[in-house]
């Protein structure tokens, strides 16, 4: 059988699954294209039917992973009904990507206008002009409803919508995942220890 170079698993043997993925995180910054930040959510409806979409990672830290969104999106109503999600990072530059599960509540007020307030001014007012993943007869009626915006805010003073905000996931479940010759890829799951304490890490088959 053809030698495999397995001296080491490649992940290592780390024990903070948040200071694993600030490392991964600033490494594809370093080497994707475009967006490293991108982040593929998925939820589903109260019934389990699933849906997954691409949203851009704007904040994370010891306590969660930060998204905005309108509240009245296809993700909003789920998020509603079913307030779990899972999170996928694939880095193609870096052969990684990393899968996170846990559970969605809303950022605190402040925060989300502190990044409302941090946008350029065209995407604060689609905002408001966007009915999100609501039927749109035509792209000239959004073109409209952002003109109508512009007019009604002249200013750079642009109050965030109440429909609009961000969640937080709160994690309870890691995996990443590193690609490897042959399919053999490594993977390291973290999950919280049984006192509730910390993180247990084992990694499972390819």
């Amino acid at each position: 059988m053809q030698d495999m170079d397995d001296d080491d698993a490649p992940i290592g043997d780390a024990r903070d699954p948040l200071a694993l993925f600030d490392a991964w995180f600033e490494a594809a910054g370093g080497t994707e294209p475009n967006d490293p930040n991108a982040v593929y959510v998925a939820t589903a409806t109260a019934d389990g039917l699933p849906s997954v979409r691409t949203v851009l990672l704007k904040a994370h830290d010891g306590r969660g992973f930060v998204f905005y969104t309108n509240f009245g999106s296809r993700k909003g109503g789920e998020i509603a009904a079913n307030p779990r999600a899972s999170l996928l990072f694939h880095w193609k530059t870096q052969r990684r990507q990393v899968r996170i599960e846990g559970t969605l509540a809303p950022v605190a007020d402040d925060e989300a206008d502190r990044y409302y307030a941090s946008r350029d001014r065209v995407s604060r007012l689609g905002a408001h002009a966007s009915l999100q993943s609501q039927p749109l007869d035509r792209r000239e009626t959004l073109i409209a409803r952002l003109a109508d915006a512009d007019a009604r805010y002249g200013g750079d003073e642009i109050p965030r919508p109440a429909h609009w905000s961000g969640f937080r996931l709160a994690p309870c479940r890691f995996e990443f995942w590193q690609d490897m010759p042959h399919r053999l890829h490594d993977r390291l799951v973290f999950e919280p220890t049984e006192a509730g304490h910390g993180w247990s890490t084992h990694r499972i088959y390819p």
